[in-house]
C-alpha cells in the first residue's frame, strides 16, 4: 500500500488554467502582430498619427505582457525579462535601448526606497513606530486600518509615495506580525497592504512634492496655455479630492476586505510591552533618521531651490543608501536581501512603457481615444480624458501617461469651450492612482512583496475602487470644484 500511495503522489495535475492563459497571451500577441496595417489617427488639426510595424508590435507585446502579469503564469519578474527578449526578437526596438530601461533611474529609485526600508527595519526602527501607532489607535482593526491609511497619505504630502510605500512597508509587516503569527493570507492583510498602495496614490495628488506628474503636467499646462499653477493653488483644489478619496478607501477596504477579527484582544497591553523592551532609541537608529530625513528634505527642497532642481532624485536616495553601508548600519547580507521578483517587474514596466511611448503606439492611442470625444458635451470630454488617463497610468508610467495625452487634450479643449484647468485637475487625479496593475506605480509592487495577495486579486480588488474614483471625479468636475471656483468652460 505505501508503495502505491508513493507512485500515486508523482501522477502531474496539468494546470489547464496557466496553459490557457499562457497561450491566450501569444495568441492575442499573434493576432496583433500579424494583422493588416492599421488605419492612422488624425488629431483635431488633420495631422495623421501612422501605427508603425513596431508600434503595432508594441500594442501586441502589451497585451502579452499585461495577460501574463495579472495571472502569473510565470514569476512577474520573468515576464519583465520577457518584455525585453521579444523586443530584441522581433526587431520593435534595439536590444540595447530595451535592456536599458531596466536600469532606468526611476528602477533605481526604486532600490533606494526598498533600501531605506531594510535599514528602518534592520535598526528596529519600524518596530518602535508601529508599536506607538498601534498604542494610539487601539485594538480595534478598523482602527488600525485608519491609522496606517492616515500615516501613508500624511507622509506622501512632503515626500514621494514610493519613498513612502518602503517606508511604511515594514512597518505594516511589524504591525501584522501581531495580527497573525500563520504566514497564510488573511482578508486584514490584503486589506493593510492593497489599501497602502491605493491611498499613497490618492495621498500623493495633494501636493507638488508626493510624484513627479504634477511638476510635468504644470510644466505642459504652462507652455501650452500660457498660464502658472502655483504649488498651493494646485493644493487647494486637489487637497479635499485627495482626502476625501482617502476615506473612500478606508471605508471600501472595511466591506470588502472586512477583518476576519474586529479587535485584537490584548493588543494595546502587547504593543506596551513590546514597544518598553526596545527601550531608548540607538545611536544606529539615530543616524538611520538623520540620513533619510537629510533625503528627505534635499528631495522637497528640489521645488523650490533651484540650485538643488537640478539633482536627480534617484541619486539622492542612492547616496542614503551608500551612507548606510559606509556607516555599517547594512552589510553586505543586506544587499542580498533586495527583491529582485519586484525590481524586475518595475524594471519591465519601464520597458514597455517607453516601447508604447517611442513606437508611436501610445500617441496614436491617445488620439484615437479623445477623437472619439471631439464633438461631446464639456463634462463628458473631461471624464473621457480622465477615464483613458486612468487606464494608461496602470500600463505605463504616469508621467508617460500625463505627457502623451494632456498635450492633445488642451489642442482639443478650446474646440469645445472647456477651461484647460478642468482638464489637468481631472487628469492628474486620475494619473496618481492606478488602481488595476501592480505595474501601474511602485507603492503597488512593494505591497506586493508582503504576499498577502496575488496579482488577479490586487486587479479585482482595483475595479470597483476605480470605478468608485471615477464616480468621484465627477461630482468634484461637476459640482465641488466649480464651487470652489475652478473655471469648466470658456
Amino acid at each position: 500500500m505505501p508503495h502505491e500511495l508513493d507512485l500515486a503522489t508523482k501522477v502531474r495535475q496539468i494546470d489547464w488554467k496557466r496553459l490557457f492563459f499562457i497561450f491566450l497571451g501569444l495568441a492575442l500577441f499573434c493576432i496583433v502582430y500579424f494583422s493588416p496595417e492599421w488605419p492612422d489617427a488624425i488629431d483635431p488639426s488633420g495631422k495623421h498619427f501612422p501605427l508603425t510595424y513596431e508600434g503595432k508590435a508594441a500594442l501586441g507585446l502589451f497585451l502579452l505582457t499585461a495577460t501574463w502579469w495579472v495571472f502569473e503564469v510565470i514569476p512577474i519578474g520573468v515576464t519583465s525579462i520577457g518584455v525585453g527578449v521579444i523586443q530584441a526578437l522581433f526587431l520593435i526596438r534595439p536590444a540595447k535601448t530595451a535592456f536599458s530601461d531596466f536600469m532606468d533611474p526611476s528602477v533605481w529609485f526604486i532600490i533606494g526606497s526598498i533600501v531605506i526600508g531594510n535599514a528602518f527595519s534592520k535598526t528596529g526602527l519600524t518596530k518602535r513606530m508601529a508599536y506607538k501607532m498601534l498604542m494610539m489607535v487601539g485594538e480595534r482593526t478598523n482602527m488600525i486600518y485608519l491609522g496606517c491609511f492616515l500615516m501613508t497619505a500624511g507622509l506622501t504630502l512632503i515626500m514621494a509615495h514610493t519613498a513612502v510605500a518602503a517606508a511604511i512597508y515594514p512597518l505594516l509587516m511589524a504591525i501584522y506580525s501581531l495580527y497573525s503569527e500563520d504566514q497564510k493570507p488573511t482578508k486584514f492583510g490584503k486589506g493593510l497592504f492593497i489599501g497602502m498602495a491605493f491611498v499613497a496614490g490618492a495621498g500623493s495628488i495633494i501636493t507638488l512634492l508626493g510624484a513627479a506628474r504634477g511638476a510635468v503636467a504644470l510644466g505642459f499646462f504652462r507652455d501650452i496655455t500660457g498660464s502658472e499653477i502655483s504649488f498651493f493653488e494646485l493644493t487647494y483644489y486637489m487637497a479635499p479630492i485627495g482626502i476625501v478619496m482617502v476615506l473612500l478607501l478606508w471605508g471600501f477596504f472595511m466591506v470588502f476586505f472586512k477583518p476576519e477579527h474586529k479587535t485584537i484582544p490584548g493588543l494595546h497591553k502587547r504593543a506596551k510591552a513590546l514597544s518598553d523592551n526596545l527601550g531608548k532609541i540607538s545611536r544606529t537608529e539615530i543616524f538611520t533618521l538623520v540620513i533619510v530625513f537629510s533625503a528627505i528634505i534635499v528631495l522637497s527642497l528640489r521645488s523650490f531651490v533651484p540650485a538643488l532642481g537640478q539633482l536627480n532624485k534617484s541619486a539622492i536616495l542612492l547616496t542614503a543608501t551608500m551612507l548606510f553601508f559606509l556607516l555599517k548600519i547594512l552589510k553586505i547580507d543586506d544587499l542580498e536581501k533586495i527583491p529582485w521578483n519586484i525590481i524586475l517587474l518595475f524594471g519591465g514596466a519601464m520597458s514597455i512603457g517607453f516601447c508604447l511611448w517611442q513606437t508611436g503606439a501610445a500617441s496614436w492611442l491617445a488620439i484615437e481615444w479623445l477623437a472619439v470625444f471631439k464633438d461631446a458635451n464639456w463634462f463628458i470630454f473631461v471624464l473621457g480624458i480622465a477615464l483613458f488617463v486612468l487606464i494608461m497610468t496602470n500600463l505605463i508610467m504616469n508621467v508617460a501617461a500625463i505627457a502623451i495625452s494632456l498635450p492633445v487634450a488642451f489642442v482639443i479643449a478650446p474646440y469645445l469651450g472647456v477651461a484647460p484647468e478642468v482638464v489637468l485637475f481631472a487628469a492628474l487625479t486620475t494619473a496618481g492612482m492606478p488602481f488595476l496593475f501592480l505595474v501601474g506605480a511602485a507603492p503597488n509592487a512593494i505591497a506586493y512583496e508582503s504576499r498577502q495577495f496575488t496579482s488577479g486579486e490586487f486587479f479585482v480588488a482595483g475595479i470597483p475602487a476605480s470605478i468608485m474614483l471615477m464616480i468621484v471625479l465627477a461630482f468634484f468636475v461637476w459640482f465641488i470644484w466649480p464651487l470652489m471656483g475652478m473655471p469648466t468652460t470658456i
